[in-house]
């Protein structure tokens, strides 16, 4: 080697002749580094290539083919298909609706991200695009409907509408306090069809009293569930769903229903409350499941029942009903309680409802001891109301509501105290049974025949009549 030479172990020597490590003439010190690189690599140029082992080959084609059998394994995996993509007006129209509404009415937006609406991938014009016989108006870009009834959720849910449309919660909620203002002929006898007499009904004197503006802020707020609509449906389903929430868990919630269905002429939240169910799910709320699948509902999920689980579910296999009244064998809310029509199927409904939880015996004690509140509830309620038909008949009461006390004592004695003991007898609630029930049918009732008693003295001395013994009230 030549002296000045790289030292490499195994190098091989350069070829023979002078030696030019630090020559300019031949390239000088990048030759020699060029040299020794080649000489320590064990590979000089023009050489042949060192031999690859087998052994190395067959690994590297193993691990290939692997590669390339995982690629695709996992290729065959994916979707046979490609996942069908939404419309561009679609897209356009729920970007657009939340850019907007995400800044001026933000909770509307947040709302309807938590809804089954929105985990179903429903669109925001899937619900407010108009319906056959809607109004529609041009909103930024989009064709929409001016006002939103039940008839754009009988689209989808078409089973559930039509149920309600049969209910009391329908027609005949808006009549009772409306009469026929608004219903168009088709609505009326669409309401006459499944209640006979509770649409044809002039409005309700106490709304007459009170004036338009009582009305519209006070009784159309619970009774416009059913008011009918333009386009030939009745009321709307936000009243217990909310509007973008659209919420079951809402609609099972009693405070829900008791928006309504309480104070002193309905008293139903009240008596729950009071009530053992109520207790328990006051005392066990965190363990219901308010949100399970209507149609899949068991005990587990509710432990004890609220309104609906009683009223409208399918609980442990049992027919989902949009009626609430579907259960029911009497007419509780009327002076003087009678069957319904199909009140024998109805009673045996609920009594199913019972079933789930309570034994045959107790479920038969508790209806007979409830009907017997009922029938003598009835008899209490009759003998006043005799009382005031005589005297209207004697001239001693007028035709116009509500402009003599005696006429106030009346009305409330059933429509206060007559309906809650009644109620309270069919949900468990013995304080409204008793208390604040037939205590103070009684305690009306003398005022009643105090007021008789002076005004047929007032004119010419009449005695008063003793109170009739009512009736039973009729299947």
């Amino acid at each position: 080697m030549c002296p000045a030479g790289p030292a490499c172990p195994g190098a091989m020597e350069p070829p023979s002749g002078p030696c030019s490590w630090n020559t300019g003439r031949t390239g000088g010190t990048e030759l020699a580094g060029l040299w020794g690189m080649a000489t320590c690599s064990g590979y000089l140029p023009g050489s042949p290539m060192p031999a690859v082992s087998f052994k190395s080959v067959f690994i590297a084609v193993v691990l290939g083919t692997a590669i390339v059998v995982a690629a695709l394994l996992i290729n065959a995996k994916r979707p046979p298909v490609e996942t069908a993509q939404p419309s561009a007006e679609l897209v356009r129209a729920t970007g657009k609706c939340a850019e907007c509404h995400r800044r001026e009415t933000s909770a509307v937006v947040h709302q309807f991200e938590r809804s089954q609406h929105a985990v179903k991938g429903i669109n925001c014009l899937d619900c407010h695009k108009p319906a056959e016989g809607q109004e529609a108006m041009e909103h930024r870009g989009f064709t929409l409907a001016k006002h939103l009834t039940a008839k754009n959720c009988a689209q989808c849910h078409t089973t559930e509408y039509e149920q309600f449309a049969r209910s009391r919660h329908a027609g005949p909620s808006w009549a009772a306090v409306r009469g026929t203002e608004g219903f168009s002929p088709e609505q009326i006898a669409l309401g006459e069809k499944f209640h006979p007499g509770w649409i044809k009904r002039p409005t309700h004197p106490v709304g007459v009293a009170e004036g338009e503006s009582a009305m519209a802020g006070g009784c159309d707020a619970c009774h416009a569930i059913g008011k009918p609509n333009a386009d030939g449906s009745f009321g709307s389903c936000t009243q217990c769903h909310a509007r973008h929430s659209t919420s079951v868990a809402l609609a099972r919630e009693p405070r829900t229903c008791g928006q309504c269905h309480m104070g002193p002429d309905h008293s139903q939240i009240e008596i729950f409350e009071e009530s053992k169910h109520g207790v328990l799910f006051t005392a066990q709320r965190e363990s219901f499941n308010l949100k399970a699948d209507p149609k899949h509902l068991t005990t587990a999920d509710m432990p004890a029942p609220t309104c609906s689980t009683c009223h409208m579910s399918g609980l442990e296999g049992l027919k989902v009903t949009h009626n609430p009244g579907e259960r029911l064998g009497w007419f509780l809310f009327a002076p003087i309680s009678t069957r319904r029509p199909a009140g024998d199927a109805g009673e045996q409904g609920m009594k199913e409802v019972c079933l789930k939880c309570h034994a045959h015996t107790q479920v038969e004690s508790f209806y007979t001891n409830a009907e017997a509140v009922l029938q003598s509830t009835n008899e209490k309620v009759k003998g006043a109301l005799d009382l005031t038909a005589a005297l209207r008949k004697e001239g001693l009461i007028d035709a116009k509501p509500f402009d003599q006390p005696i006429k106030f004592v009346e009305f409330d004695l059933w429509h206060y105290f007559g309906r809650t003991a009644k109620h309270a007898a069919f949900m468990g609630g013995a304080d409204f049974v008793q208390w604040h029930g037939n205590y103070e049918l009684l305690k009306l009732r003398n005022e009643l025949d105090t007021m008789a008693k002076e005004l047929r003295e007032g004119h010419g001395g009449a005695p008063v009549p003793k109170a009739t013994k009512g009736t039973e009230a009729k299947p």
